[in-house]
């Protein structure tokens, strides 16, 4: 059976409130438009999750808000503070949770970049896929019957995307 995650960063967050604390910052502009980029190059891809698990901070929030505003039937979400900044070995033991066939997991650089790269069982050659900027988004197959079983270093990376691409 195969297995397929869509890992996706959080789009640009704003920096305005010097006094707004981390996990309440939302998105600026820019993010606005890339989640909405993104929402609509899963669509056209037909990428479409069966379930989200994303972070419980504002801009992990807005970004798949504006993802799924794209998606015909998106899944309802489930936010969870245990993906907040949360290192890569800890989003594996979140996903090996999941229960749908196609996921998407939403969260936050360093650990989403660490946990992308952990995950696959070849290396990648485009050097945006190690910095993982905001809004990049990566398509994953593992074959396995659970997410229970899947391990770092057994995924097959099929598509890969930054917003920049899709906006110029």
């Amino acid at each position: 059976m195969t297995l397929r995650l869509i890992l996706t960063r959080h789009a640009k967050s704003a920096w305005d409130d010097p006094l707004a604390d981390d996990h309440d910052r939302k998105l600026n502009d820019r993010g606005t438009r890339a989640a909405t980029a993104i929402g609509a190059w899963l669509a056209r891809q037909g990428y479409v999750p069966r379930q989200v698990i994303s972070s419980s901070a504002t801009r992990t929030r807005e970004t798949w808000a504006l993802i799924a505003e794209q998606l015909e039937a998106p899944p309802e979400a489930s936010f969870t503070r245990r993906l907040y900044h949360a290192p890569a070995l800890r989003m594996l033991s979140v996903l090996q949770e999941a229960t749908a066939p196609c996921v998407l997991m939403l969260g936050h650089n360093p650990g989403i970049a660490d946990f992308a790269e952990q995950i696959l069982a070849e290396p990648v050659k485009d050097g945006a896929y190690f910095q993982y900027p905001t809004c990049a988004t990566a398509v994953v197959d593992f074959t396995a019957s659970s997410w229970a079983q899947v391990q770092t270093g057994t995924g097959e990376l099929v598509d890969f995307i930054v917003p920049r691409r899709l906006t110029g």
